[in-house]
């Protein structure tokens, strides 16, 4: 299994500019990939512009998100930016993707509320499709990207059967939320027997992902529970216990998630100290 680390995006009032060092430091470690855990109604940084910047810093590491809420942005003007991400990354990205609805506040573009939001993403998948296959947009001759555009691979979450249909048709993978192996092994389970169904080759990639600190816990478990508030106290309550605090707590999520068949676990930060990066590092590569 590979291990990945987030990038610290979800955390309030963060300092964009940790995002360059954040991401070359870990290249610099060995971490697999660099992901993003973000939304557009909180105090942090754009998934997008964390990856473009991740991108620009490094030059090996995998991109991604986990998961992005793509019913929430235009989707032609949406994949063009991934486009431009994926080509200024030398075809690093991978994009995890999630239809959203929990946090209606993330809506705030007109013309996209936080309603029939599986109908909308399967318009989007379309309309993705087709924009990196640089056919015309706009009604026009011209194209929204370069010639040599290639299809982002995608990776889906959400845990209704429509998600993993959907995963089974476009995507390379499944991403899971942040929740314990335990639980998120029947996510697997379905997962794989939609790609099944679906008569796809091979398996699908499995993401699994979760929190960790190894400097102030108290500090970090209040960041977590203050991002997750929009879902409720209980649920960010819940969020904030399962922050992996130390050097035991971490390996033991690696080896749990590796148990159920996880091909990469992304350990996101709980706090924005650049420390974080070797100190997980250490602990898990």
């Amino acid at each position: 299994m590979r291990v990945g680390i987030g990038l610290p995006t979800q955390i309030r009032d963060m300092d964009a500019a940790i995002i360059p060092q954040w991401a070359s430091r870990a290249e610099d470690a060995g971490f697999s990939s660099l992901a993003t855990v973000g939304r557009i109604a909180y105090p942090g940084v754009m998934d997008t512009v964390a990856l473009a910047g991740a991108a620009a810093a490094t030059s090996r590491i995998g991109l991604s998100s986990n998961v992005m809420l793509t019913t929430v942005l235009p989707a032609l003007l949406f994949a063009k930016e991934l486009a431009g991400i994926d080509a200024m990354s030398g075809g690093r990205l991978t994009l995890g993707v999630g239809i959203g609805g929990n946090r209606a506040d993330d809506f705030v573009v007109d013309g996209l509320p936080p309603r029939h939001l599986g109908r909308r993403m399967d318009a989007d998948l379309e309309v993705y499709h087709r924009l990196w296959r640089a056919e015309p947009v706009g009604g026009g001759v011209n194209p929204a990207v370069p010639a040599d555009t290639r299809p982002i691979p995608l990776l889906f979450g959400g845990m209704a059967a429509p998600s993993y249909r959907r995963m089974a048709t476009w995507g390379e993978g499944y991403v899971a939320g942040a929740l314990p192996a335990p639980t998120v092994e029947p996510m697997f389970d379905a997962a794989r027997h939609a790609w099944r169904d679906a008569d796809r080759e091979g398996s699908p990639k499995l993401v699994a992902i979760a929190y960790y600190v190894f400097g102030d816990v108290d500090r970090g478990r209040a960041n977590i529970n203050d991002y997750y508030q929009a879902t409720g106290e209980e649920f960010a309550h819940e969020m904030a216990k399962s922050v992996r605090a130390n050097v035991d707590e971490v390996r033991e999520a690696v080896n749990s998630f590796e148990a159920i068949g996880a091909d990469e676990l992304i350990l996101h930060p709980a706090v924005a100290d650049l420390d974080e990066v070797n100190k997980l590092a250490d602990a898990v590569l």
